[in-house]
């Protein structure tokens, strides 16, 4: 994982989970290893609304709030 030192050590420990940044591979294995095609398809599925990479020197990385957040919004079971 690459976390961004943007933060001042008094600032609460959520406000320092809000500027981490995960790869790719951590992204996967946060939700089940998953394919990265799946991440791929996800990414491309509007309806779904996948939060967005950022880039580092061609290297994709989430924001982890975004992605916890993300999750937090989708709902815990299937209606049909």
């Amino acid at each position: 994982m690459l976390e961004t030192n943007i933060h001042s050590p008094e600032e609460p420990a959520e406000a320092i989970h809000r500027h981490r940044l995960i790869s790719v591979a951590d992204v996967r294995k946060m939700f089940g290893d998953v394919s990265d095609m799946t991440i791929w398809r996800w990414l491309k599925d509007a309806d779904l609304n996948f939060p967005k990479p950022i880039y580092v020197q061609r290297r994709r990385f989430w924001r982890e709030a975004e992605l916890v957040e993300w999750i937090g919004n989708r709902p815990t079971e299937i209606t049909d």
